[in-house]
């Protein structure tokens, strides 16, 4: 099994910057790919920004430029670095990891943006 935490989130102003962290513990063996996700309220879970197993880094087009994607691989980290913030990024922010082939998801961080 793999557990993942998130950590980072808050409200922040328009134009403002956060950086989300997630942890990956348990039985991380292999990673294909791991990355970010967010929900807005009454919206679908969408895809944000992703390492791949060969460490290309793939950003959604509503991000690009204005997120980063970095991941520590001696500690199983992966960070999302937000800036220039919109209201529109506010919603909760989701670590998803495949190893193996197998998805696991963190709890989730919660991301506001004041306007």
């Amino acid at each position: 099994q793999v557990q993942l935490v998130e950590s980072g989130g808050g409200l922040v102003q328009a134009g403002g910057s956060l950086r989300l962290s997630c942890a990956a513990s348990g039985s991380v063996v292999n990673i294909d790919s791991i990355g970010w996700y967010r929900q807005a309220p009454g919206k679908q879970r969408e895809r944000v920004a992703r390492i791949i197993g060969d460490g290309t880094k793939i950003y959604e087009e509503a991000v690009k430029g204005r997120f980063n994607i970095s991941r520590d691989n001696a500690n199983n980290m992966v960070y999302l670095q937000m800036n220039s913030l919109k209201s529109e990024d506010t919603a909760i922010y989701y670590c998803r990891l495949i190893d193996r082939g197998r998805i696991y998801w963190g709890q989730g961080t919660q991301v506001t943006v004041s306007s």
